[in-house]
């Protein structure tokens, strides 16, 4: 054997990754070896020809640049982040499914750093001839190796930046056709990933869809992995799919976004990513333009007055460039006609982007042709071109109206007034023009149970209430009212139990009428020095508790004088809540028109009596 076939078979030792030596020992010196087993000639090898009809002779390994027997694919090229890993099948390549004798992957061997052994022995043959024969490098199959191979994948785990290069696979079917694949590989440190994107997000889309890079999608698809997102350098909870969407995008949205696929290989957990840039352009739409203003057919306006016509149309989303507005008269534009002034302006809110252009046409004094006219809105917008007709309608006069206005505003303030002044005086007038019905459906004898307090009194006051009591009040109210009061002393029946009669009375009557005086007070309740006062004071307590507590009958509070420097601070509790609901009448002191039935104080106490007095029923009927 002669010195270059025998450094031929140690080159060859020596580039193959998994240690295999490559030789062929079967075959004469003279002969070469295909890989499928028959010898063939040596000068045969690396002639540009398929004589081994397996390609094994023209195999890159022993031969410079041969493209006679195989197809050449166009190269893929990616870009890997250090540390990561990387699995890869050709684009190409319809099944990766192959027998591992179909398909051999090489790398490059000139661009690694390891081939210092090689390159001392180029002083033994010729330099050239052992370039030639080193230039490619065997992947191995072992699994257990950072680099290797499985049909027509290729796995780069925790690649590094050793690992960048190109490689090929030389795939031969079983129809002898034979194919070669090349991949362009480059590494990158972690800080350089935003320059390493699988391309951008550009649209208008309110709702921005990001999908994960292809090559992390089909890697996490082949081994069930399982997907993470990130914003920048910050992990998004709770985004676990191939896709991620973000909504309703805004200038904050816009950032790098990766997609880590974390997969397992061989019982070991490996991470592959990408990212892509997202751009949150404006959104856009041009719906059919829309007259927004004006609304009506018709405006109405004043001879000899300034009148401004607004025209404003929406034309859709960020349509700036493509929304106007204009008027015309009688079918020519506003803009050249004297006497009119045309100005438009664009709108675009925020933060929606709904654009509106306005064109305001100010007739400076108008006259009665301007009546006449038609004023046409014109709008438009990116498809389409629409327009609404206005026609100025003269103003009637607004005196008779003012006048109307005003008569009502007089009216509204004297009613105001009577109601506020004469509000007792309309109620009784109310009850004499509609009286209610015949019936009391309460079928209660007495319209007031009066109840008055003569204990601790001094004489003059003694008398001026016993007159009132006895005297005016009856003639008022029984006698030229109609109305039926119990008052005690007056209206005992004799012989019955005067306890158990207060009680029937006042439960008969449907009003409790109270006489407030100087002495009034609690001690008459506590004190009873008769049996008189006892049943008096009796009065008070049963009159105070239907009143406060069986919210059935109404309190008529009377006061007769003065209360003295302590006012009603003297009185029980009771009565003091009663007083403060509603406040005492006070009989006018030697008032002369007071006794009138029709007077003030008397119409105050008709008010609050009952709208028709009680019926008359017999007296037995109280027990």
């Amino acid at each position: 054997m002669d010195v270059s076939r025998l450094l031929l078979s140690v080159v060859m030792v020596m580039s193959t990754s998994d240690g295999t030596p490559v030789g062929h020992q079967t075959c004469e010196p003279s002969k070469f070896q295909c890989d499928a087993g028959p010898c063939i000639p040596l000068q045969w090898k690396c002639d540009g020809y398929n004589d081994c009809q397996d390609c094994s002779d023209e195999d890159p390994r022993y031969c410079e640049a041969s493209d006679s027997c195989c197809f050449h694919l166009e190269q893929d090229a990616y870009k890997v982040i250090e540390g990561e890993a990387f699995h890869y099948v050709p684009y190409d390549m319809d099944d990766p499914n192959l027998p591992d004798a179909n398909i051999t992957w090489y790398k490059n061997a000139s661009e690694m750093k390891n081939i210092t052994e090689i390159v001392n022995i180029t002083n033994i043959v010729n330099t050239a001839k052992i370039m030639s024969i080193t230039k490619i490098m065997k992947i191995t199959t072992n699994k257990t190796h950072r680099i290797h191979y499985h049909g027509g994948e290729l796995f780069f785990l925790n690649i590094s930046a050793n690992d960048a290069g190109h490689y090929s696979a030389r795939h031969i079917e079983p129809s002898g056709e034979c194919f070669y694949y090349h991949l362009k590989i480059e590494v990158f440190d972690g800080t350089s990933r935003e320059n390493l994107t699988y391309g951008s997000i550009r649209n208008s889309d309110q709702n921005k869809n990001i999908p994960c890079p292809q090559p992390v999608k089909d890697t996490c698809k082949t081994f069930n992995g399982n997907f993470t997102w990130f914003k920048g350098k910050n992990l998004i909870p709770g985004q676990h799919k191939e896709s991620l969407w973000v909504n309703d995008a805004t200038k904050d949205d816009e950032d790098i976004y990766t997609c880590i696929c974390t997969w397992t290989h061989n019982h070991k957990v490996y991470n592959s990513s990408g990212s892509r840039r997202l751009f949150a352009l404006d959104t856009r739409n041009f719906p059919n333009a829309t007259i927004v203003s004006p609304s009506s057919k018709e405006q109405l306006a004043d001879e000899g007055s300034s009148v401004k016509l607004n025209c404003t149309v929406y034309c859709g989303i960020n349509a700036v460039r493509d929304c106007e507005a204009t008027w015309f008269i009688n079918g020519n534009p506003a803009k050249q006609m004297d006497g009119y002034n045309e100005t438009t302006t664009l709108e675009v809110e925020d933060p929606s982007k709904r654009t509106f252009a306005t064109a305001t046409l100010t007739i400076q004094r108008a006259s009665a042709k301007d009546f006449q006219h038609e004023f046409k809105c014109q709008g438009s917008g990116f498809y389409t071109v629409t327009s609404a007709t206005l026609t100025l309608r003269q103003r009637e006069s607004i005196i008779p109206l003012r006048i109307l206005r005003g008569c009502v505003f007089v009216i509204a303030v004297l009613a105001v007034i009577l109601v506020k002044y004469f509000a007792i005086d309309l109620a009784l007038l109310f009850r004499t023009c509609f009286p209610p019905g015949r019936r009391n459906d309460d079928m209660k004898m007495y319209d007031a149970y009066v109840v008055y307090q003569t204990q601790s009194l001094d004489k003059e006051t003694e008398d001026k209430l016993s007159n009132f009591v006895t005297k005016t009040l009856p003639s008022v109210l029984e006698d030229k009212c109609g109305y039926r009061l119990f008052i005690q002393g007056r209206d005992n029946i004799p012989g019955e139990d005067r306890v158990e009669l207060v009680e029937s009375c006042i439960k008969q009557s449907r009003r409790l009428m109270v006489i407030l005086t100087p002495g009034s007070g609690p001690e008459m309740m506590e004190n009873p020095t008769s049996d008189q006062t006892s049943v008096i004071g009796f009065d008070w307590q049963v009159g105070l508790r239907y009143a406060l507590l069986q919210n059935g009958m109404g309190v008529i509070l009377i006061q007769l004088g003065e209360m003295g420097p302590r006012d009603y601070a003297h009185l029980p509790p009771g009565l003091q809540h009663l007083i403060r609901q509603s406040a005492p009448i006070r009989w006018p002191k030697g008032s002369q028109t007071a006794s009138k039935w029709n007077s003030r104080f008397w119409k105050r106490v008709r008010y609050l009596m009952p709208a028709r007095p009680a019926r008359k029923r017999d007296s037995s009927a109280i027990i």
